[in-house]
């Protein structure tokens, strides 16, 4: 069995058209940084292939010049608000290609998942998680986005998921090894 990398870098994006966060950290053990924080806003005046064109040029690039191992991305949930669901709906489209056209595996995390893994409660408040992103990536500051602490939470849950499942197969090889 492979030993668990030294430094992991993992890429969140928060999808949206007109403005979507895009975070990038590295986390090495029990410890991350921020690489990237990003805001990704594209003007209503542009049509929508131009819009959903800038976002993943956006990802892209980030993506070519960090070379991150993962990416973290939120599920879909149904909004009361039909367009903007759609909208999100097609954002996440191509924040799906663009990372699947880099190579980057995609996981995907509930919105519950993240507030769990970021500031312990599922149901934290947004000032909750912009403080919980703050202190995990050892932050001067909170994120000045609400979209980038959302893409920087969904790459801090990744990094915990994934320590956590190859820190138990660990555990489960040494134990079967015992037997």
């Amino acid at each position: 069995m492979a030993e668990m990398p030294n430094a992991l870098t993992i890429m969140g994006i928060d999808p949206g058209l007109a403005r979507a966060g895009l975070g990038v950290i590295v986390n090495e053990g029990y410890s991350s940084k921020v690489l990237l924080a990003q805001p990704i806003s594209t003007p209503t005046t542009w049509d929508l292939a131009r819009r959903l064109k800038r976002l993943y040029e956006v990802i892209r690039d980030a993506a070519r010049q960090l070379r991150p191992t993962a990416a973290a991305i939120e599920t879909l949930y149904f909004a009361a608000n039909v367009k903007t669901a759609i909208q999100v709906a097609q954002a996440r489209g191509v924040a799906i290609l663009a990372t699947a056209d880099e190579g980057i595996e995609l996981f995907e995390y509930t919105p519950l998942q993240i507030k769990q893994a970021v500031a312990g409660y599922g149901r934290a408040s947004k000032e909750q998680m912009l403080k919980m992103v703050q202190v995990l990536l050892a932050m001067k500051e909170p994120p000045r986005s609400d979209h980038v602490a959302d893409a920087l939470a969904a790459a801090v849950c990744h990094a915990h998921h994934y320590r956590k499942n190859r820190l138990l197969a660990m555990a489960d090889k040494k134990s079967q090894w015992r037997q």
